[in-house]
């Protein structure tokens, strides 16, 4: 790379404060480290955090540009705030967006759409950046990894997207790049084949959206359908091409379906193996696993509807039912573990309430 580059690194956190502080200890390491050929901007949007994690960026961390919302945007929203304080459009065509709208009443409702938030911290960031990483804040990047997720894109003139290499914190792999999903991806979601002959291949196959690991491990980058927003590096111009996030999704599918509208816009979506970031996975949402699932289901739901007509004939009818009989027979299952003194009562009616609303969401 012969000139500076500009890199924005977009981290939207909720509650992880300490994960929050490794993560941004790793960026700007990271950043030192290649300091002659990247210029790179950290964000960090804050959704409200109850546990101090605002005031620790702030005090230590004075460098990072520090959005503090007074509520809870979800993903989806908190990215979109990002990117428009950095001079992005994150408009989309709204014809879509209308025939996907939500019917269902539902007792975990997406909290409200408004930006209520104020910058903290150093200065609002410069003009727009040549490319935006999205973060998680649950996620550490190696030294090497911005370099070689910017050099590739760089190299790469027809790629909007490319995905880092993601490790589980002991090293083990970790699928960050899936094929769009099918009606199998939801049959081994709900009925996983484990204790199955071959049930682990399965799930770890192309019938599941999986990319082989022997891919990852040969070091080249390969094309995929889309990749995780775990640690996932965009094109600016891409980005001006079809604009931000759909903010009907409040998290969960949302880079699913960005990428799906980069393919269709011509762009094309690459794996980058050892562009290594170690990935702790999901932090935030472990500390409300029920609201998770309804929030994961009603955006899969969004997901289908938006892309019926990629679908086969008769396909979203089939998850319907598919999705109905999982949620069926989940409930069963925590019944007889309530029976056997392994659940609690206000547990037990906890999980029968997000399995009620996963089945009555009406998204098509």
């Amino acid at each position: 790379m012969n000139r500076r580059i500009q890199l924005a690194v977009i981290v939207v956190s909720y509650n992880v404060r300490d994960l929050l502080r490794r993560c941004l200890h790793s960026l700007m390491q990271a950043a030192r480290s290649d300091a002659n050929s990247l210029d790179v901007q950290v964000i960090v949007v804050d959704n409200a955090s109850s546990d101090g994690s605002a005031e620790m960026v702030t005090s230590e961390f004075p460098q990072v540009h520090l959005i503090a919302s007074q509520e809870n945007l979800g993903f989806t929203r908190a990215n979109n705030l990002a990117l428009q304080k950095l001079g992005f459009s994150t408009e989309e065509e709204r014809g879509e967006e209308k025939r996907v709208e939500r019917k269902e009443k539902s007792a975990f409702p997406a909290p409200s759409s408004s930006h209520s938030s104020f910058f903290l911290n150093a200065a609002p960031p410069p003009a727009k950046p040549d490319y935006v990483l999205l973060l998680n804040p649950d996620a550490e990047v190696t030294n090497d990894a911005l370099p070689r997720l910017v050099n590739f894109l760089e190299q790469t003139p027809h790629a909007a997207v490319c995905g880092a290499e993601l490790r589980y914190s002991d090293g083990s792999f970790q699928h960050g790049a899936f094929r769009f999903p099918g009606l199998f991806q939801v049959l081994f979601d709900l009925f996983p084949p484990l204790g199955v002959p071959g049930g682990y291949r399965l799930l770890n196959s192309r019938l599941n959206g999986r990319y082989p690991a022997t891919w990852w491990s040969r070091g080249e980058p390969f094309p995929v359908d889309f990749v995780l927003g775990a640690a996932m590096l965009v094109r600016g111009a891409a980005i001006d091409a079809v604009g931000g996030l759909d903010e009907g999704y409040w998290m969960y599918c949302e880079e699913m379906d960005w990428c799906r509208r980069f393919r269709r816009a011509g762009w094309s979506i690459y794996a980058l193996p050892n562009a290594r970031v170690i990935h702790h996975e999901a932090q935030s949402s472990r500390q409300w696993r029920w609201e998770s699932q309804v929030h994961l289901w009603r955006s899969r739901f969004r997901f289908y509807a938006k892309y019926r007509d990629d679908f086969p004939p008769g396909t979203l009818a089939m998850i319907r039912l598919l999705v109905r009989a999982g949620m069926a027979w989940e409930a069963r299952r925590l019944e007889r573990r309530f029976a056997a003194g392994e659940l609690d009562g206000i547990a037990l009616a906890k999980a029968l309430a997000a399995l009620d609303a996963i089945s009555h969401i009406e998204a098509f």
